[in-house]
Protein backbone atom coordinates (compact mmCIF):
# COMPACT_ATOMS: atom_id res chain seq x y z
CA UNK A 1 0.00 0.00 0.00
CA UNK A 2 0.96 3.63 -0.51
CA UNK A 3 -0.33 6.45 1.67
CA UNK A 4 -2.23 9.16 -0.22
CA UNK A 5 -2.40 12.68 1.19
CA UNK A 6 -4.88 14.48 -1.08
CA UNK A 7 -6.96 15.80 1.82
CA UNK A 8 -4.06 16.78 4.09
CA UNK A 9 -4.17 20.46 4.90
CA UNK A 10 -7.84 20.72 3.90
CA UNK A 11 -10.20 18.08 5.33
CA UNK A 12 -7.37 16.42 7.31
CA UNK A 13 -5.66 18.66 9.86
CA UNK A 14 -1.94 18.39 10.74
CA UNK A 15 -2.56 16.45 13.97
CA UNK A 16 -4.59 13.77 12.20
CA UNK A 17 -2.07 13.69 9.36
CA UNK A 18 0.69 13.04 11.88
CA UNK A 19 -1.28 10.17 13.41
CA UNK A 20 -1.85 8.62 9.98
CA UNK A 21 1.79 8.89 8.99
CA UNK A 22 3.02 7.25 12.20
CA UNK A 23 0.46 4.44 11.87
CA UNK A 24 1.46 3.87 8.24
CA UNK A 25 5.19 3.73 8.97
CA UNK A 26 4.66 1.55 12.04
CA UNK A 27 2.71 -0.91 9.88
CA UNK A 28 5.68 -1.20 7.51
CA UNK A 29 4.55 1.30 4.88
CA UNK A 30 7.10 3.37 2.98
CA UNK A 31 5.61 5.09 -0.09
CA UNK A 32 3.86 8.41 0.67
CA UNK A 33 2.26 10.26 -2.25
CA UNK A 34 1.32 13.93 -2.53
CA UNK A 35 1.09 16.62 -5.25
CA UNK A 36 1.66 20.32 -5.63
CA UNK A 37 -2.03 20.83 -6.42
CA UNK A 38 -3.40 19.14 -3.28
CA UNK A 39 -4.80 21.93 -1.15
CA UNK A 40 -2.84 24.39 -3.32
CA UNK A 41 0.37 23.10 -1.77
CA UNK A 42 -0.91 22.58 1.79
CA UNK A 43 -0.62 18.79 1.54
CA UNK A 44 3.09 19.12 0.77
CA UNK A 45 3.57 21.64 3.59
CA UNK A 46 1.89 19.40 6.15
CA UNK A 47 3.83 16.33 5.02
CA UNK A 48 7.08 18.28 5.04
CA UNK A 49 6.47 19.45 8.60
CA UNK A 50 6.26 15.82 9.73
CA UNK A 51 9.45 14.60 8.08
CA UNK A 52 12.56 14.65 10.21
CA UNK A 53 11.32 15.03 13.77
CA UNK A 54 8.28 12.73 13.65
CA UNK A 55 9.38 10.29 10.94
CA UNK A 56 12.95 10.06 9.60
CA UNK A 57 13.18 11.27 6.01
CA UNK A 58 15.08 8.14 5.00
CA UNK A 59 12.22 5.93 6.18
CA UNK A 60 9.93 7.37 3.50
CA UNK A 61 9.80 6.89 -0.25
CA UNK A 62 8.61 10.42 -0.99
CA UNK A 63 6.53 10.94 -4.12
CA UNK A 64 4.94 14.10 -5.44
CA UNK A 65 3.42 15.31 -8.70
CA UNK A 66 3.58 18.44 -10.85
CA UNK A 67 0.27 19.50 -12.32
CA UNK A 68 0.21 20.57 -15.98
CA UNK A 69 -2.42 23.30 -15.66
CA UNK A 70 -2.08 26.52 -17.64
CA UNK A 71 -1.22 29.75 -15.81
CA UNK A 72 -0.74 33.44 -16.54
CA UNK A 73 2.94 33.32 -15.58
CA UNK A 74 5.83 33.95 -17.98
CA UNK A 75 6.21 30.25 -18.77
CA UNK A 76 2.51 29.71 -19.39
CA UNK A 77 2.32 26.83 -16.96
CA UNK A 78 1.59 23.38 -18.25
CA UNK A 79 4.30 20.81 -18.87
CA UNK A 80 6.87 23.21 -20.30
CA UNK A 81 10.44 22.89 -19.06
CA UNK A 82 10.31 26.23 -17.23
CA UNK A 83 6.98 25.56 -15.55
CA UNK A 84 7.86 22.02 -14.48
CA UNK A 85 11.23 22.89 -12.99
CA UNK A 86 9.71 25.88 -11.19
CA UNK A 87 7.00 23.56 -9.83
CA UNK A 88 9.64 21.11 -8.63
CA UNK A 89 11.50 23.81 -6.74
CA UNK A 90 8.23 24.85 -5.12
CA UNK A 91 7.49 21.27 -4.06
CA UNK A 92 10.96 20.87 -2.54
CA UNK A 93 10.53 24.12 -0.56
CA UNK A 94 7.15 23.08 0.80
CA UNK A 95 8.36 19.58 1.65
CA UNK A 96 11.55 20.90 3.23
CA UNK A 97 13.76 18.36 1.44
CA UNK A 98 16.56 18.50 -1.09
CA UNK A 99 15.12 15.74 -3.29
CA UNK A 100 12.05 13.59 -3.89
CA UNK A 101 12.27 9.89 -4.62
CA UNK A 102 9.54 9.83 -7.27
CA UNK A 103 8.47 12.89 -9.30
CA UNK A 104 5.39 12.39 -11.47
CA UNK A 105 3.84 14.38 -14.30
CA UNK A 106 0.26 14.81 -13.10
CA UNK A 107 -1.31 14.94 -16.57
CA UNK A 108 -0.49 14.98 -20.27
CA UNK A 109 -0.07 18.42 -21.86
CA UNK A 110 -0.72 18.33 -25.59
CA UNK A 111 0.30 21.97 -26.04
CA UNK A 112 3.96 21.28 -25.23
CA UNK A 113 6.23 19.01 -27.31
CA UNK A 114 6.75 15.78 -25.39
CA UNK A 115 10.51 16.12 -25.99
CA UNK A 116 10.56 19.34 -23.97
CA UNK A 117 8.53 17.82 -21.15
CA UNK A 118 10.75 14.77 -20.91
CA UNK A 119 13.91 16.90 -21.09
CA UNK A 120 12.72 18.57 -17.89
CA UNK A 121 12.57 15.15 -16.23
CA UNK A 122 16.12 14.40 -17.34
CA UNK A 123 17.35 17.71 -15.95
CA UNK A 124 15.55 17.08 -12.66
CA UNK A 125 17.22 13.69 -12.24
CA UNK A 126 20.61 14.99 -13.34
CA UNK A 127 20.42 17.82 -10.82
CA UNK A 128 19.94 15.35 -7.96
CA UNK A 129 16.54 16.81 -7.05
CA UNK A 130 14.70 13.69 -8.27
CA UNK A 131 15.62 10.01 -8.02
CA UNK A 132 12.98 8.44 -10.31
CA UNK A 133 10.26 9.73 -12.62
CA UNK A 134 6.71 8.66 -13.36
CA UNK A 135 3.45 9.87 -14.86
CA UNK A 136 -0.15 10.11 -13.76
CA UNK A 137 -3.46 10.00 -15.64
CA UNK A 138 -1.80 9.23 -19.00
CA UNK A 139 -3.81 7.27 -21.56
CA UNK A 140 -2.33 4.18 -23.14
CA UNK A 141 -0.89 5.93 -26.21
CA UNK A 142 0.44 8.79 -24.10
CA UNK A 143 2.18 6.40 -21.73
CA UNK A 144 3.67 4.38 -24.58
CA UNK A 145 4.83 7.53 -26.39
CA UNK A 146 6.61 8.84 -23.31
CA UNK A 147 8.09 5.47 -22.37
CA UNK A 148 9.35 4.63 -25.87
CA UNK A 149 11.37 7.86 -26.05
CA UNK A 150 13.37 7.06 -22.92
CA UNK A 151 16.96 5.86 -23.21
CA UNK A 152 17.96 7.19 -19.79
CA UNK A 153 15.87 7.91 -16.71
CA UNK A 154 13.04 5.54 -17.69
CA UNK A 155 9.48 6.11 -16.55
CA UNK A 156 9.02 3.70 -13.67
CA UNK A 157 5.40 4.26 -12.66
CA UNK A 158 1.97 5.26 -13.91
CA UNK A 159 -0.57 6.48 -11.38
CA UNK A 160 -4.12 5.97 -12.64
CA UNK A 161 -7.59 5.56 -11.22
CA UNK A 162 -8.18 1.81 -10.94
CA UNK A 163 -10.76 -0.08 -8.92
CA UNK A 164 -13.62 -2.52 -9.26
CA UNK A 165 -15.84 0.35 -10.41
CA UNK A 166 -13.21 1.89 -12.72
CA UNK A 167 -11.47 -0.68 -14.91
CA UNK A 168 -11.13 1.38 -18.08
CA UNK A 169 -7.33 1.36 -17.79
CA UNK A 170 -7.34 -2.35 -18.62
CA UNK A 171 -8.08 -1.57 -22.27
CA UNK A 172 -4.85 0.27 -23.12
CA UNK A 173 -2.94 1.58 -20.09
CA UNK A 174 -2.34 -1.76 -18.38
CA UNK A 175 -0.99 -3.46 -21.54
CA UNK A 176 1.21 -0.43 -22.33
CA UNK A 177 2.61 -0.40 -18.80
CA UNK A 178 3.31 -4.14 -18.94
CA UNK A 179 5.08 -3.83 -22.29
CA UNK A 180 7.37 -1.07 -21.05
CA UNK A 181 7.98 -2.50 -17.58
CA UNK A 182 6.12 0.30 -15.79
CA UNK A 183 4.50 -0.27 -12.40
CA UNK A 184 0.90 0.79 -11.73
CA UNK A 185 -0.04 2.92 -8.73
CA UNK A 186 -3.84 2.83 -8.55
CA UNK A 187 -5.45 5.95 -7.08
CA UNK A 188 -8.99 5.78 -5.69
CA UNK A 189 -8.70 1.97 -5.33
CA UNK A 190 -11.88 2.09 -3.21
CA UNK A 191 -13.89 3.72 -5.98
CA UNK A 192 -13.68 7.13 -4.26
CA UNK A 193 -15.11 5.50 -1.14
CA UNK A 194 -18.11 3.89 -2.81
CA UNK A 195 -16.68 0.35 -2.52
CA UNK A 196 -16.56 0.58 1.28
CA UNK A 197 -20.35 0.21 1.24
CA UNK A 198 -20.88 3.38 3.26
CA UNK A 199 -23.23 4.82 0.63
CA UNK A 200 -25.50 1.79 0.30
CA UNK A 201 -28.34 3.41 2.25
CA UNK A 202 -27.57 7.10 1.92
CA UNK A 203 -24.81 9.65 2.45
CA UNK A 204 -23.20 9.65 5.91
CA UNK A 205 -22.78 13.16 7.30
CA UNK A 206 -19.07 12.63 7.97
CA UNK A 207 -18.25 11.17 4.53
CA UNK A 208 -16.60 12.77 1.52
CA UNK A 209 -19.92 12.40 -0.27
CA UNK A 210 -21.32 14.98 2.14
CA UNK A 211 -18.33 17.30 1.79
CA UNK A 212 -18.63 20.45 -0.28
CA UNK A 213 -15.13 19.77 -1.55
CA UNK A 214 -15.51 16.12 -2.55
CA UNK A 215 -19.25 15.46 -3.12
CA UNK A 216 -18.95 15.71 -6.91
CA UNK A 217 -15.81 13.59 -6.83
CA UNK A 218 -17.69 10.75 -5.12
CA UNK A 219 -20.91 11.14 -7.10
CA UNK A 220 -19.29 9.94 -10.32
CA UNK A 221 -19.26 6.37 -9.00
CA UNK A 222 -22.72 6.32 -7.41
CA UNK A 223 -24.33 4.53 -10.34
CA UNK A 224 -26.53 1.47 -10.77
CA UNK A 225 -23.57 -0.52 -12.06
CA UNK A 226 -21.47 0.49 -9.06
CA UNK A 227 -24.32 -0.46 -6.72
CA UNK A 228 -24.33 -4.01 -8.13
CA UNK A 229 -20.57 -4.25 -7.67
CA UNK A 230 -20.80 -2.95 -4.09
CA UNK A 231 -23.37 -5.63 -3.24
CA UNK A 232 -21.06 -8.32 -4.63
CA UNK A 233 -18.15 -6.94 -2.60
CA UNK A 234 -20.30 -6.86 0.55
CA UNK A 235 -21.37 -10.48 -0.03
CA UNK A 236 -17.74 -11.54 -0.44
CA UNK A 237 -16.76 -9.67 2.71
CA UNK A 238 -19.50 -11.38 4.73
CA UNK A 239 -18.29 -14.75 3.53
CA UNK A 240 -14.69 -14.00 4.45
CA UNK A 241 -15.50 -12.38 7.77
CA UNK A 242 -13.92 -9.07 6.80
CA UNK A 243 -14.94 -5.64 5.51
CA UNK A 244 -15.91 -4.58 1.97
CA UNK A 245 -12.99 -2.13 2.12
CA UNK A 246 -10.50 -4.98 2.62
CA UNK A 247 -12.01 -7.05 -0.21
CA UNK A 248 -11.95 -4.14 -2.68
CA UNK A 249 -8.35 -3.27 -1.83
CA UNK A 250 -7.15 -6.86 -2.00
CA UNK A 251 -8.73 -7.23 -5.45
CA UNK A 252 -6.93 -4.25 -6.98
CA UNK A 253 -3.68 -5.00 -5.13
CA UNK A 254 -3.47 -8.36 -6.91
CA UNK A 255 -4.20 -7.11 -10.43
CA UNK A 256 -1.39 -7.66 -12.97
CA UNK A 257 1.15 -4.85 -12.94
CA UNK A 258 -0.05 -3.20 -9.74
CA UNK A 259 2.77 -2.10 -7.42
CA UNK A 260 0.85 -0.37 -4.62
CA UNK A 261 -2.70 0.98 -4.34
CA UNK A 262 -2.66 4.57 -3.06
CA UNK A 263 -5.02 4.73 -0.08
CA UNK A 264 -6.25 7.95 1.44
CA UNK A 265 -8.15 8.04 4.71
CA UNK A 266 -10.34 10.42 6.66
CA UNK A 267 -8.80 9.32 9.94
CA UNK A 268 -6.30 6.87 11.40
CA UNK A 269 -8.95 4.27 12.15
CA UNK A 270 -10.00 4.21 8.51
CA UNK A 271 -6.36 3.91 7.44
CA UNK A 272 -5.82 0.99 9.80
CA UNK A 273 -8.81 -0.71 8.20
CA UNK A 274 -7.24 -0.27 4.77
CA UNK A 275 -3.91 -1.68 5.88
CA UNK A 276 -5.71 -4.83 7.03
CA UNK A 277 -6.05 -5.77 3.36
CA UNK A 278 -2.38 -6.76 3.48
CA UNK A 279 -3.35 -9.76 5.59
CA UNK A 280 -5.91 -11.32 3.24
CA UNK A 281 -5.72 -13.31 0.02
CA UNK A 282 -8.94 -13.56 -1.98
CA UNK A 283 -9.93 -17.11 -2.94
CA UNK A 284 -9.97 -17.72 -6.71
CA UNK A 285 -13.76 -18.18 -6.76
CA UNK A 286 -14.33 -14.78 -5.16
CA UNK A 287 -11.85 -13.12 -7.51
CA UNK A 288 -13.66 -14.64 -10.46
CA UNK A 289 -17.05 -13.48 -9.19
CA UNK A 290 -15.80 -9.93 -8.69
CA UNK A 291 -14.12 -9.96 -12.11
CA UNK A 292 -17.42 -11.00 -13.66
CA UNK A 293 -19.69 -8.45 -11.97
CA UNK A 294 -17.28 -5.56 -12.65
CA UNK A 295 -16.21 -6.61 -16.15
CA UNK A 296 -15.94 -4.02 -18.93
CA UNK A 297 -16.42 -4.36 -22.67
CA UNK A 298 -13.42 -5.05 -24.87
CA UNK A 299 -13.46 -4.95 -28.61
CA UNK A 300 -11.54 -3.83 -31.63
CA UNK A 301 -8.66 -3.05 -31.51
CA UNK A 302 -7.92 -4.03 -27.89
CA UNK A 303 -8.96 -7.61 -28.56
CA UNK A 304 -8.40 -8.75 -32.11
CA UNK A 305 -10.88 -11.46 -33.14
CA UNK A 306 -9.32 -14.88 -33.59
Amino acid sequence: MALGTMSWGTDTDPEEAASQLVAFIDAGGTLVDTADIYGEGESERVLGSLLGDLVPRDDVVLATKAVARRTEGPFGGGASRGALLSALDGSLRRLGVDHVDLWQLHAWDGTVPIEETLAALDFAVGSGKVRYVGVSNYSGWQLATAAASRTTNPIVSSQVEYSLVQRGVEREVVPAAAHHGIGLLPWAPLGRGVLTGKYRSGTPADSRGASGTYAGYVEQHRTDRAARIVEAVATAADGLGTSPLVVALAWVRDRPGVVAPVVGARDTGQLTGSLAADEITLPPAIKAALDDVSGIDFGYPERWPK
